[in-house]
């Protein structure tokens, strides 16, 4: 594995925040890591990816970008280990949990056994759990 991918959708720029820092936490772990808007890869790009992560913010899957890319992946996530996280305005982050199972009912193991998220723009805490999760995807 050259390089981790970590592809993220951002309206606001707290997920993209999100993705810079599991792709620091990769780095910090030794490996590459690659930071990719949504609309520059295809689910065919992580074909041959066993470890990625993927970050969308919402109370569901953006839904123009995101939520087709993800449909798509699915189909060939079975084994993969994904690191998942994302942002919100409001709630109490159900969206993860669902986006959570999604990926586990396709045979998917997710890193850390649950989504990094944070309410609006990522605190301190936030950042520490999203290098923490960059770390373990470089330990996979």
């Amino acid at each position: 594995m050259s390089e981790i991918k970590v592809i993220y959708w951002s309206q606001s720029g707290n997920t993209m925040s999100m993705a810079n820092a599991v792709a620091e936490g990769i780095k910090e772990a030794g490996k590459e890591a690659a930071v990719l808007e949504v609309s520059a890869v295809t689910a065919a790009d992580l074909n041959d990816e066993t470890v990625f992560a993927l970050g969308c913010p919402a109370m569901e899957l953006e839904e123009t970008e995101m939520e087709p890319f993800v449909a798509e992946l699915e189909g060939s996530v079975s084994g993969k280990k994904i690191g998942l996280f994302g942002s919100y305005g409001w709630g109490d982050g159900q969206w993860m949990r669902d986006w959570v199972s999604r990926f586990e009912n396709a045979g998917a193991v997710i890193v850390g056994g649950e989504g990094v998220i944070c309410v609006e723009a990522p605190d301190d805490e936030a950042v520490n759990a999203c290098k923490k999760l960059g770390n373990e995807l470089a330990a996979e």
